[in-house]
C-alpha cells in the first residue's frame, strides 16, 4: 500500500528515512489509542450515513484486531509505513478492501494524531496521579510510624529548630498534594476532542464531532479547527512542566535523604539493595538511586525546554517540525512514572535511626524557644533575643 499522502512518486529512501524518524517505534504506544479514536469515528460516519452498519461493524472488528495483535507484541510497524496511522488503515484495506479505504472519510492524519496523543496524554495523567498518590501514601506511613522522633531542622544548612519526621516527611506529603492540583488542572485544559478538525480547518461535510468527543469520553469539543493544530506543544509543553513539579518534589526529597543519610548524620538507612558498592574501595555504600533521582528533574527540565523551542516560531496550521516533539514528551512521561514509582520504594525502604536523631538535638536547637520563654514573662523579643544569643557565645 502506498503512503496515505503518495501520489504516485515514490519517496527518496534517505529523505523518508529522515522524515519518518523515530515515529515507527514511539507510535506503538499509540495504536490502541488511535484505534480507538477510529472506532468512534467509524461509528460516527454510520450516524452520518457515510458507512452502512455492516461497514461499521467490519471495521469496529478489524480495529478490535489490531489492538488484541498490539497487546500480543505482533503489531508492528514499518518504515515504510511512518507511524502507526498508516499501519492501521493498511491493515484495515488489507483486511476490508473498499471499506477499509472509506475510514479515512472526514479526517486527516493530523486530527488523528492529535486525538490519539490526547487520549494517550489523559492516561498516563492518570497514571502519574496514581502513583504520586501512593508516594504520598508511603511518606504518611513514614511519617506515622515515627511520630514521636524528633530530629534538628536546617537553615543555610546549619541547624536552626527542633523539626520532627512527621513534620519533614508531611511537607514532601504535603508538596505532592499541590503537585496533583496542578496536574489535574493540566487534565482538564486537554479534556477536550480535535477529532473532526482535520488538517486544521474542517472538512466539507457534515459530521458529528461532538458524538465522536462523547464516545472517546473527552468533556467537550474543541471548537476551532485551528486552534487545535495551535495546542499541539502548548498542551504538552503544560503537561511536562506539571510534571515536572513532582520531580521537583522529589529531586529536594533526594537531596534531603543523600545528606541525611551519610554517615556524618545517619538520621536514616537505605536498604542495601538500594545501593551500590565501589571499585575500588570495599567499605563504600553509595545512594546512586537518590543521586538518580535528584537528576531525573533536569533531564526533564531539558525535554520540557525541547518541545518549548520547537513549538515557537511556527506559522499557524500544521508543521512538521512538531513531530519532533514527540519522543522528548514521550520519554519525560516515562521518566516521571519511573521516578515516582521508585521513590515509593525508596521511601518505604527507610530505616529511621532514633538513637542518631536524639543525638543530634543538641541545645542550640532550642534557643528560639528559650527566648520566647523569656517573651511569656514579659521581656521584649529583641532583648530575650540578645540574652539567649550571649549565652550560647559565653557557653561555647
Amino acid at each position: 500500500m502506498s503512503k496515505l499522502w503518495e501520489k504516485g512518486v515514490p519517496p527518496d529512501k534517505a529523505i523518508e528515512a529522515f522524515t519518518v524518524g523515530k515515529d515507527p517505534e514511539l507510535d506503538l504506544a499509540l495504536i490502541p489509542y488511535d484505534c480507538e479514536a477510529s472506532k468512534a469515528h467509524a461509528r460516527m460516519l454510520g450516524k452520518m450515513g457515510y458507512l452502512t452498519d455492516e461497514e461499521v461493524n467490519q471495521l469496529v472488528l478489524a480495529l478490535d484486531q489490531i489492538i488484541e495483535l498490539h497487546d500480543n507484541g505482533d503489531f508492528k510497524i514499518a518504515v515504510s509505513q511512518e507511524d502507526c496511522h498508516t499501519a492501521i488503515e493498511e491493515y484495515l484495506v488489507n483486511e476490508l478492501g473498499d471499506v477499509g479505504e472509506k475510514i479515512h472519510t472526514a479526517r486527516s492524519r493530523n486530527d488523528q494524531v492529535l486525538t490519539a496523543l490526547l487520549l494517550y496524554y489523559k492516561d498516563e495523567i492518570v497514571n502519574v496521579k496514581s502513583r504520586s498518590t501512593l508516594l504520598i501514601e508511603s511518606l504518611n506511613q513514614l511519617a506515622d510510624d515515627n511520630k514521636n522522633v524528633e530530629f534538628p531542622g536546617y537553615t543555610h544548612m546549619q541547624k536552626a529548630m527542633p523539626s520532627s519526621i512527621h513534620m519533614w516527611a508531611g511537607a514532601y506529603a504535603d508538596g505532592l498534594r499541590d503537585d496533583i492540583e496542578i496536574i489535574e488542572s493540566v487534565s482538564k485544559l486537554i479534556d477536550q476532542s480535535p477529532l473532526g478538525s482535520a488538517a486544521g480547518y474542517g472538512v466539507p461535510i457534515e459530521i458529528d464531532r461532538e458524538m465522536t468527543a462523547k464516545e472517546l469520553g473527552f468533556s467537550k469539543v474543541q471548537e476551532n479547527p485551528i486552534y487545535c493544530q495551535l495546542s499541539r506543544g502548548k498542551f504538552e509543553l503544560a503537561m511536562l512542566q506539571a510534571f515536572s513539579q513532582v520531580l521537583l518534589t522529589i529531586n529536594r526529597l533526594a537531596s534531603d535523604l543523600i545528606q541525611f543519610s551519610m554517615d556524618e548524620f545517619e538520621y536514616f538507612t537505605l536498604p542495601e539493595e538500594f545501593c551500590t558498592g565501589s571499585s575500588i574501595m570495599p567499605q563504600k555504600k553509595n545512594p546512586d538511586v537518590l543521586e538518580l533521582l535528584r537528576g531525573s528533574y533536569h533531564i526533564l527540565l531539558g525535554y520540557e525546554t525541547q518541545v518549548k523551542t520547537l513549538t515557537a516560531n511556527l506559522i499557524s496550521g500544521y508543521n512538521r517540525d512538531i513531530q519532533l516533539s514527540k519522543e522528548p514528551v514521550m520519554r519525560g512521561i516515562k521518566l516521571v512514572k519511573d521516578c515516582v514509582g521508585i521513590s515509593v520504594a525508596v521511601v518505604s525502604g527507610l530505616k529511621v535511626n532514633q538513637d542518631k536523631c536524639e543525638v543530634a538535638m543538641t541545645d542550640e536547637l532550642y534557643a528560639t524557644e528559650k527566648a520566647y520563654a523569656m517573651v511569656k514573662e514579659g521581656i521584649p523579643f529583641r532583648e530575650a533575643y540578645r540574652k539567649v544569643a550571649e549565652s550560647l557565645r559565653d557557653n561555647g
